[in-house]
């Protein structure tokens, strides 16, 4: 590991994520064959690959994660919490769930914290609520945390990476608030193995990106002195 950082095994927080819009099934199968082979937390894939997923990594360790509302929120509570279910019915034990910024903008906090409740009580599974920070003002951001935990969450989840990515400033922010009662996955933008870390020791519990395997390389070479 580099001078600079304790000796972190990065591979436990890396959420592998395949969430471009023209994933394929092969790929999907590439993607869970890695985070088995490396050990990664979880893959996390559209609900429409949930069930190829879980048939794939039957009995391994890494878990079979998915998005709802994703990226923009802004489908209705009813679609959100069917989605929800038919991907837990499909496989899936982690949901990452996009809240409804205009809601929070607007002050309709009480909405947020219903959709999200709902989804956790119906689910039973683990929910990390996307809250957008690059969107939202620190205000924004703490309210929307509060809001979060207060409705069941698992994690609190900085990004979709669709409008801005994850900061050590936004995950330092979310720790001061989660005060460790829940996790922290920081995702978005997520592309060297430094950043990664950066945001581990300012207090992510969980590294989402689609560069999994690129972090694990140049842990490699490090490790090898090159």
């Amino acid at each position: 590991m580099a001078a600079d950082y304790p000796d972190i095994d990065i591979a436990p927080f890396i959420d592998h994520a395949l969430l471009t819009p023209t994933a394929t099934p092969e790929q999907v199968e590439q993607w869970c064959g890695q985070a088995d082979r490396f050990n990664f937390a979880s893959v996390c894939l559209y609900p429409t690959y949930v069930k190829q997923a879980a048939e794939l990594l039957h009995g391994k360790k890494p878990k079979v994660c998915t998005v709802i509302g994703f990226p923009t929120g802004a489908t209705t509570r009813l679609v959100k919490l069917y989605e929800a279910q038919e991907a837990v019915e499909n496989g899936a034990t982690e949901l990452d769930v996009v809240i409804n910024l205009g809601w929070l903008k607007s002050g309709n906090t009480n909405a947020v914290h219903e959709e999200i409740a709902e989804i956790c009580e119906e689910t039973g599974q683990l929910i990390k609520v996307i809250l957008e920070t690059s969107l939202l003002t620190d205000a924004e951001k703490k309210l929307a945390a509060e809001v979060a935990m207060d409705a069941g969450a698992t994690f609190l989840k900085t990004n979709t990476g669709w409008n801005g990515g994850a900061t050590v400033a936004d995950v330092r922010l979310l720790k001061e608030v989660a005060k460790e009662r829940i996790g922290i996955k920081a995702s978005g933008g997520i592309r060297t193995l430094n950043q990664a870390l950066d945001l581990i020791l300012a207090g992510a519990t969980r590294i989402g990106t689609s560069r999994g395997i690129d972090l694990i390389r140049q842990r490699d070479t490090l490790e090898k002195g090159e």
